[in-house]
């Protein structure tokens, strides 16, 4: 093995500030894994990490990324969950296992990989081996780069506390990677789907994927196409991707009893909405900040056991890195991944 690698690093917030670096390879020390990244997946977040728009203090040099698929080349002393050959993807939230997410009242714990805590866009990463999860065997490595965050958050919120039953009606707003991982998770239960965006072309695509009816947000109420479309029911669960005040046309749009899940915050990290339906409907509101390692190791079953196969965008060299967050910003159908192999 070679004793340097290559990483991505900023050392000043602003994705301007990206430069490759060649450093020495990190070595395990006990409980530890040595893993050789395949791919990594990018989220929308990585890109509110590099421009402090999520407000959280960064150690520079700072290497962002969160989403490691791997194999491990070393293991440390003490080391029982995986061996040299194992392909690996990471979880979010280190040492998040099981129960409820680490953190209190006053101080919420947001101890993430690519955030806080080093990332994962180098040649080699060392793991806790608590922080890892064997791949689905059935995905490559970039497509076992898309689920440490969006394929989780859509699997927690929707299967893991949701349990979406078959029959229900899922409304998810755009197109992006949990939004994606959201609507083919919930065919695979037998709901129906409602998908919104502001493209023509990208509603086409998601109803290729199973979306029982497309909206076009910007030629068309889309709360008033739920209530069309479910006669006035509302929907089951609510993907709420969007933030900002759109929480409240999502608390509009959901059924009597029925559950929003706040994900996103692309148009604001304030959320409002009124209280009169959230009352009169129950409506229940959740926070979601992906999920524990074992939903993580549950999603894994499911797909190897149904064959989903995640929806990639595109694909970038390691060198492209840049590039590859300038796609993120203009908006992929599904996730943008860079490759090591």
């Amino acid at each position: 093995m070679a004793e340097t690698m290559k990483r991505w690093v900023i050392d000043a917030y602003g994705r301007k500030h990206l430069k490759l670096e060649t450093v020495p390879i990190p070595r395990p020390g006990p409980r530890e894994i040595l893993v050789q990244a395949r791919a990594v997946s990018l989220n929308y977040r990585d890109q509110q990490i590099l421009e402090r728009e999520a407000g959280h203090p960064l150690e520079f040099p700072f290497i962002p990324g969160s989403d490691l698929a791997g194999v491990v080349v070393e293991v440390g002393a003490e080391v029982t969950r995986f061996r040299t050959g194992d392909r690996v993807i990471t979880t979010f939230v280190p040492g998040w296992i099981d129960g409820p997410r680490p953190g209190t009242a006053r101080n919420p714990s947001y101890l993430t990989f690519g955030g806080v805590k080093q990332g994962v866009l180098a040649g080699y990463t060392v793991l806790h081996e608590d922080w890892a999860v064997a791949s689905p065997a059935t995905l490559t490595d970039a497509e076992a780069s898309t689920l440490p965050v969006a394929g989780l958050t859509a699997w927690f919120a929707l299967i893991h506390q949701g349990a979406l039953r078959a029959g229900q009606t899922v409304v998810i707003q755009g197109t992006g990677g949990v939004a994606l991982f959201g609507l083919q998770l919930a065919r695979a239960h037998g709901a129906q789907v409602i998908i919104t965006s502001s493209e023509e072309a990208k509603l086409e695509r998601a109803k290729e994927l199973g979306a029982t009816w497309g909206i076009h947000r910007k030629t068309e109420d889309w709360v008033e196409a739920v209530w069309r479309i479910t006669g006035d029911r509302g929907a089951d669960h609510v993907l709420e991707i969007a933030g900002g005040a759109n929480l409240g046309r999502s608390i509009q749009a959901t059924a009597v009893g029925g559950h929003v899940w706040v994900i996103g915050v692309i148009e604001g990290w304030e959320v409002s909405g009124p209280v009169g339906p959230l009352i009169l409907k129950t409506v229940n509101v959740h926070g979601i900040m992906t999920g524990h390692r074992r939903s993580l190791e549950e999603l894994v079953r499911a797909i190897d056991r149904i064959g989903l196969k995640p929806v990639i965008d595109a694909e970038y060299p390691f060198a492209s890195v840049p590039a590859a967050f300038n796609h993120l910003e203009r908006g992929p159908f599904g996730k943008i991944v860079v490759r090591l192999d």
